[in-house]
């Protein structure tokens, strides 16, 4: 059997997750015959490969050496929004007297509350990605490592399955970088901030990508003094500027300070179990103490110990190498997910495990190049982005026309209080087809759809601006883009001959 796992704080919540995700009496079964389809991995990709597999009749195992649900259900997506959740609210009392409305005593969180709050919300989902419940649908589920040990056999727990086709579902970890004297301090990442259970007076990030940006916000909001360190790369470098701009402001309004020396950063231990930040500048230096340091510098797929080189598989640095049917260099192993993306996000990962489902099962031709992926960062404003930006359109040979919606002039946002941020449409130059859009919003996420259907569709914004959108709604701001794009195809030719028409009309 595996190794035991646990997850902390021991309480009741993390032992119901535990008993779901990995329960420490699971027997796995005894293999009997090949597998149509095997899954490495038990994250969002791997759970959706076998569960659509299954569903179809295939005789399907299920692999995991750790948490079923992967990264998003136990040090990811679930937690971090069950606990940005609270800092929202807690910004929203905080503010309310922009409303006319007094909080006298001020707001004050309860960390221990909020963070206890999460676990319990966390245990109620994992039901859904639990061992049981897999093995309810017809699925071998097998807790442990895998190795394969051929071009169709892999090693798991001392059982050798036998498979038709399989894929690679093992996601991607934090990296940690080569800052001197990290490797003598307790930092966190993204798998072990959740296990907090009191808040750090002083709380230090390295890395401004969107775990960084959302945990220093949120801890910011709770009552920490952030100090968020840059990498070379600024706020939120894969995004839009003028939207990473805006965020930056949001964070510093919530009281976080920047700090762009990462690049010669050091740390070492300091007194009760703090960490230490220096950085030695002629100029500006810096000398902090913090109680935590939460290490945010991006993701690593899993590809250690998997056997790949044995099954013929290529893989790299940057992962598992696939071909644009998402199958690897071993024509019957696919993968899907963190560990051979790089959009590495639960929505693409199920997306991806769909295509899997097809092109492996059915001889299907699908192509990852065909999805249309949206994405979130979850601050306050969000940030979503769908499609290419204006510099990548570009890059591509394709000019662009851009229209930008401020939200400060949207009736909603206005009444809301909720006025930073823009709706912005790339199109192709002269038409109204839409080739990429950013929204910064407080609800930025849910908005992005909307324009992410519309392009998968090729609905242009001339629709888009024909559509009724309920008023008074951030929504609406969409729609205005589309009467942005119709106001200009008014052009003075077309005017002038409206102007004749309207004078013989008379």
């Amino acid at each position: 059997m595996t190794e035991q796992h646990f997850m902390l704080p021991a309480d009741k919540h993390n032992a119901k997750l535990v008993d779901l995700v990995h329960p420490m009496d699971w027997k796995n079964p005894t293999p009997d015959g090949r597998y149509n389809l095997v899954a490495v991995g038990a994250g969002t990709a791997g759970l959706v490969a076998a569960a659509g597999s299954a569903g179809l009749g295939a005789k399907v195992a299920l692999v995991e050496r750790d948490m079923m649900g992967g990264d998003c259900l136990n040090t990811g997506c679930v937690p971090s929004k069950g606990i940005i959740s609270t800092a929202r609210t807690a910004a929203t009392i905080r503010d309310a007297g922009h409303f006319g409305i007094r909080v006298p005593d001020g707001v004050k969180v309860d960390f221990t509350g909020t963070m206890e709050r999460m676990r319990k919300l966390r245990a109620e989902l994992a039901p859904n990605d639990s061992v049981r419940r897999f093995s309810a649908m017809g699925i071998d589920v097998y807790l442990g490592q895998a190795r394969f040990t051929d071009n169709d056999t892999l090693e798991v727990a001392g059982s050798t399955l036998q498979f038709k086709k399989a894929v690679i579902t093992t996601g991607a970890r934090a990296v940690i970088p080569a800052i001197p004297g990290l490797d003598q301090v307790d930092y966190l990442t993204n798998e072990t901030i959740f296990s907090l259970t009191e808040l750090p007076k002083k709380f230090g990030v390295v890395g401004a990508g969107p775990i960084g940006c959302e945990m220093a916000q949120t801890f910011s909001r709770f009552g920490s003094e952030v100090l968020l360190i840059q990498t070379r790369n600024g706020i939120l470098p894969r995004e839009d500027r003028d939207a990473a701009r805006c965020i930056r402001v949001a964070l510093e309004r919530d009281g976080v300070v920047f700090k762009d020396w990462a690049r010669n950063l050091r740390v070492e231990p300091a007194k009760d179990g703090k960490i230490r930040m220096l950085v030695d500048s002629q100029n500006d230096g810096l000398d902090e103490v913090v109680d935590q340091l939460l290490v945010a510098v991006g993701r690593i797929p899993n590809v250690e110990g998997l056997g790949l080189d044995v099954a013929g598989v290529k893989y790299s640095g940057q992962g598992v190498v696939v071909n644009d049917n998402l199958r690897t260099t071993n024509p019957n192993i696919f993968a899907a997910g963190d560990v051979c993306s790089s959009c590495r996000f639960t929505h693409s990962a199920d997306f991806q495990a769909r295509i899997v489902i097809s092109n492996a099962l059915f001889m299907g031709r699908s192509r990852s190049s065909k999805l249309t992926i949206p994405w979130c960062t979850y601050t306050d404003p969000e940030i979503a982005h769908v499609g290419l930006y204006k510099d990548q359109a570009c890059e591509k040979g394709i000019e662009t026309d851009t229209f930008t919606q401020e939200l400060r002039d949207v009736d909603r946002c206005i009444l809301d209080d909720k006025t930073d941020g823009f709706v912005r449409v790339h199109v192709r130059k002269g038409t109204d087809r839409i080739v990429g859009a950013t929204i910064v919003a407080t609800n930025a996420g849910d908005m992005i759809s909307e324009i992410t259907m519309a392009m998968k569709h090729g609905i242009g914004l001339k629709k888009i601006s024909r559509t009724i959108h309920p008023y008074p709604t951030q929504a609406e701001a969409i729609r205005k883009v589309g009467d942005q794009y119709s106001r200009s195809r008014l052009t003075p030719r077309v005017k002038s001959l409206m102007e004749s028409w309207f004078r013989w009309t008379r």
